[in-house]
């Protein structure tokens, strides 16, 4: 059995039993090489050592690796990525990254555009929009809007009307007369009023006492009619809609925001607008009402446009390009969109190292804008992020990353320092005092089974290790 401890000690390899191999290591020294070349290394002073199968296991002097190789010095010229350098970082030379068309930009600090961009329709001001209904029942007998769209003005006659019950309150109010009862007078005008009888028709049949089998009615306001629902000759009676009119003076437009947009609009926002009926011409308006839910369907949420409409431009239905001003200002942390790659179970960039090494890294998400997302987490100001041929770059870092940032202060490699394993030994090299190792794996350390090569410390008797 052989147990492998994480200490910088003198090498010991001891206790053979025949040609099976039952050791206790405290260290092992790797070196395939075994060339013993240190003399550059004197000459420069080294900023920290890692293990050659393993760049997160760092220490400050040297020594040997979980593994038992010899720790790698880093130097000034050699220490790129720092803190960064760990599982997932790829090297890439030069020419690949010019051949893959690799384009980074840094990380900055500013202002988000405060600017929400999205579609949306015209519709008539509903505040302005009426609705005509007949309170009687009746034969329309004569139609003086034949389509809609049709442009009416204010007292305009919209339609002539056969009432039985309007010519019997015609009668009461000619027999009212007649007795000159004030009372039943009142009563028979107050009837005619309720039935939506024209005031003048009202005078008119006070002074010649003559009823009339047809009555007028005209349009209440001025603007273009809409949802025409009768034609010459129809029956109506209470609760048939026969026709809208709405005024075009001012218009609504209906536009959609998305759920994470919505904290930023606000009733009264100032708003413009642009149409491809007019391309060039552009309104102002403002926010007039921010629906309370959203929904559920889309996941977004219906805010209503004002805008002034004297010439008449703007049609009712046509397709709008909406900028909502939501007047957000402080400044984020914002990378390109293009920059971030985006899955189901997290957000990351691939971020540029020193020297054409790369890594992905998690990062959290915050507000988003036609250009940019925020980023409430994971990279820092002046770094920087790749923007083009980032999807081959992820995909690549991404089979060994952690998705992780390590600080400079952070003790890398926790965990257990020693774990028991066995094996035998392959081939003894006397001269070199290199052994040929095979052990079985090391749970505790999380290591596979391997075969290296090692080589002996001069405290122990070579000649005592036997080849199985």
């Amino acid at each position: 059995m052989s147990i492998i401890e994480n200490k910088a000690v003198k090498p010991i390899l001891s206790a053979i039993v025949g040609s099976a191999l039952t050791i206790m290591v405290y260290s092992f020294v790797l070196d395939p090489s075994n060339s013993g070349d240190s003399d550059g290394a004197t000459e420069r002073k080294a900023l920290y050592w890692v293990a050659p199968m393993d760049a997160n296991y760092r220490r400050d002097e040297p020594g040997l690796s979980p593994m038992g190789m010899d720790l790698v010095p880093v130097y000034a010229e050699s220490a790129v990525g720092g803190p960064d350098e760990g599982p997932g970082t790829i090297r890439i030379s030069p020419d690949v990254v010019n051949n893959l068309g690799v384009r980074t930009v840094t990380v900055q600090r500013k202002k988000m555009s405060s600017v929400i961009k999205t579609v949306g329709y015209v519709g008539y001001d509903e505040d302005q929009l009426v609705h005509i209904h007949p309170r009687v029942e009746g034969w329309i007998e004569q139609l003086y809007v034949k389509s809609t769209g049709d442009p009416v003005e204010a007292g305009a006659p919209l339609y002539d009307i056969y009432s039985p019950t309007l010519v019997n309150a015609q009668e009461e109010l000619v027999v009212a007369l007649g007795r000159n009862n004030r009372q039943l007078i009142k009563a028979s005008e107050d009837r005619l009023k309720a039935l939506q009888l024209p005031s003048n028709a009202i005078a008119v049949l006070k002074k010649t006492k003559q009823i009339q089998q047809t009555v007028t009615f005209y349009a209440p306001e001025s603007g273009v009619v809409d949802n025409l629902n009768i034609r010459q000759g129809f029956f109506v009676k209470p609760g048939t809609t026969m026709m809208s009119i709405g005024s075009l003076d001012q218009v609504w437009v209906e536009a959609e925001i998305f759920e994470s947009q919505a904290a930023f609009v606000k009733q009264g926002n100032p708003v413009s607008m642009t149409v491809d009926y007019l391309p060039g011409e552009k309104w102002q308006g403002q926010v007039d009402y921010v629906q309370p839910a959203l929904d559920a369907m889309t996941r977004t949420m219906k805010v209503r446009l004002r805008f002034d409409n004297e010439n008449g431009a703007l049609k009712p239905n046509m397709f709008a390009q909406v900028m909502l001003e939501t007047g957000v200002s402080d400044e984020s942390l914002l990378v390109p969109k293009d920059a971030v790659i985006r899955t189901g179970s997290n957000d990351r960039v691939v971020l540029a190292l020193a020297q054409g090494r790369f890594k992905s890294i998690a990062v959290e998400l915050g507000r988003v804008d036609d250009q940019y997302f925020e980023i409430l987490s994971g990279l820092n100001e002046g770094e920087r992020v790749v923007v083009s041929a980032q999807f081959l770059l992820d995909s690549e870092s991404s089979k060994a990353s952690d998705f992780k940032r390590m600080d400079h202060g952070e003790q890398m490699n926790e965990g257990p320092t020693s774990g028991w394993t066995s094996g035998t030994i392959n081939e003894v090299n006397i001269e070199s005092r290199i052994i040929n190792f095979s052990h079985k794996a090391i749970e505790a350390l999380n290591m596979m089974a391997m075969t290296m090569n090692f080589v002996v410390a001069d405290s122990i008797d070579i000649g005592a290790l036997k080849k199985e």
